[in-house]
């Protein structure tokens, strides 16, 4: 038995040593418990399942794309002959990364007696607001212009549009589903900041709230017009005050509904609910969780970026990708992609750019278009665990990897010379080649992040899409000052938890006194 005790403790610290050796930060969110290296395949707790994050891959696979090495494979693959004249081999040579050309970490010093809303207003500065004030202004006066005078409405100052803000803000805090709950007499009630502003006034400039007041005569994203100045100021901010690490990934994060809203809501609340009409990708830093770019598409309607005359997903997905890369060629980053974006003729586009990938295939879910259809359809011999093929052409790895299913990845960033090792507490180690162990270390550090994040993004839920799409972009802003702020001299002052560091950004958008969050 304690021999047993020490074989699990060992593979505990190689895990941690190998997952902390990828550079990944721990507990960014300065939440999570003892185990913080949460890693499907670093798996460090006795009942954890290593095979979870990719499990709809693998099952996808586990069955074969046609069952034997001779079925069809998806389409646009090549046959054995054909894959050998386009320079396929199984001849293996040693890939290198030329050194990354960025310093990482935050572009700016912050004072350690930095505030939350310092941090905040990286992202949103005080002419940001003035624009959101000015607009509204404008808004509310040609509104009544047309529809008659309101009463009840007075020009919004800058004090009301912060506390506006943090009003809205204080629903990823408290983690309720109308904002107007702070005023109710129920569980919600928040009377410590209900005092701050009266509901009809908050009302008031919740009627008339804008970022762009009216419609441009030419430009900009029609469908977006009402949000694309402040998307084009965030994307701005973002990239002067952050450099990120090599290693980042491109993906669709979490923002789908509370569940714990859903579980409880009615059936005809659940109606009335309208689908969110926007899809959001970001590129993130595997290192930190900072979201370094964001790209919304409009499901439904026009725009001017070309997204909404796509149909193919594939092709959809890989414009969205060069979307999000334009500002790294050069770098030598290596970007981490899903089964939809992951595709031969991308990869190597984005390598002419010094741009490096490493991305999971699907047959179903990728462009497979000049991969060796022998290295898409599952042998007719069972393999083993921990089993891998790999076929090159030039620097471009086709792996495939066998864990309780057929894995495939394609990648230019990691040599197929040199194995990596998954590490499971129950399993004990399963060989691979680097690029798997890479992929897996780095997409769960990002998963984790979600998991964190889903928990504190804004809860204000707007019919229109526009300003979904700003609560949003906000709660991202709100996450990304929180990590400047853990990684400020600020943090080693008063170390607030992203809890912590939310409540109080909501008091100081309020301008209260007593800015300490509570317990």
């Amino acid at each position: 038995m304690a021999e047993c005790g020490r074989k699990a403790l060992s593979l505990l610290e190689a895990a941690r040593s190998r997952y902390e050796s990828l550079q990944i930060s721990d507990d960014v969110f300065g939440e999570s418990g003892d185990d913080s290296s949460d890693n499907p395949f670093y798996s460090t707790s006795g009942d954890s399942d290593s095979d979870n994050y990719i499990a709809e891959v693998g099952e996808e696979e586990h069955g074969g794309a046609g069952g034997g090495s001779s079925g069809a494979g998806p389409p646009g693959s090549l046959s054995r002959s054909q894959a050998e004249e386009e320079g396929w081999t199984e001849t293996l040579q040693d890939v290198t990364v030329p050194t990354y050309k960025e310093t990482y970490g935050p572009a700016q010093k912050m004072p350690a007696t930095a505030t939350a809303l310092d941090f905040f207003q990286l992202f949103v500065p005080d002419n940001c607001i003035q624009n959101m004030i000015t607009q509204t202004n404008m808004y509310a006066k040609k509104f009544q212009e047309r529809f008659g005078a309101d009463e009840g409405w007075r020009p919004v100052t800058a004090q009301e549009m912060k506390a506006f803000l943090g009003f809205v803000t204080s629903t990823s805090v408290h983690r309720c589903e109308s904002v107007l709950s702070i005023w109710s007499s129920g569980f919600f009630s928040n009377r410590s900041i209900a005092l701050k502003m009266s509901q009809a006034r908050f009302e008031k400039i919740l009627k008339y709230f804008h970022i762009v007041a009216f419609r441009p005569s030419q430009g900009s994203n029609q469908g977006l017009y009402k949000i694309q100045p402040f998307l084009d100021s965030l994307q701005q901010s973002f990239g002067c005050t952050f450099r990120p690490s090599q290693t980042q990934v491109l993906h669709e994060p979490l923002i789908d509904e509370d569940p714990v809203f859903i579980t409880t809501c009615t059936e005809r609340e659940l109606r009335k609910r309208k689908k969110r009409k926007f899809s959001l990708w970001v590129r993130q830093c595997t290192s930190t969780g900072f979201i370094c770019q964001i790209s919304v598409h409009l499901k439904e309607g026009q725009g001017t970026d070309g997204l909404a005359t796509l149909k193919n997903k594939p092709q959809l997905h890989s414009l969205v990708a060069k979307q999000l890369c334009q500002n790294i060629s050069g770098k030598n980053t290596i970007i981490f992609t899903g089964p939809s974006i992951t595709s031969l003729s991308l990869f190597t586009e984005f390598s002419k750019q010094d741009i490096f990938c490493c991305g999971l295939l699907s047959t179903r879910k990728s462009d497979c278009t000049g991969l060796p259809q022998g290295m898409l359809v599952c042998g007719s011999t069972p393999a083993q665990r921990g089993q891998s093929r790999v076929m090159m052409k030039g620097s471009m790895s086709l792996i495939s990897w066998y864990n309780k299913g057929h894995f495939r990845f394609l990648t230019n960033a990691y040599s197929p010379t040199k194995q990596g090792l998954i590490i499971k507490r129950k399993s004990g180690e399963i060989p691979c080649p680097l690029a798997v162990e890479a992929f897996a270390a780095h997409l769960s550090y990002i998963c984790k992040y979600d998991d964190k994040y889903s928990k504190y993004f804004i809860f204000h839920k707007p019919n229109k899409t526009w300003q979904q799409v700003f609560w949003l972009s906000i709660s991202i802003a709100i996450n990304n000052a929180y990590i400047l702020y853990k990684m400020s001299d600020a943090y080693t002052v008063k170390r607030y938890s992203r809890a912590q560091f939310g409540e109080r950004l909501v008091r100081e958008l309020l301008d209260l006194d007593d800015c300490s969050p509570t317990q």
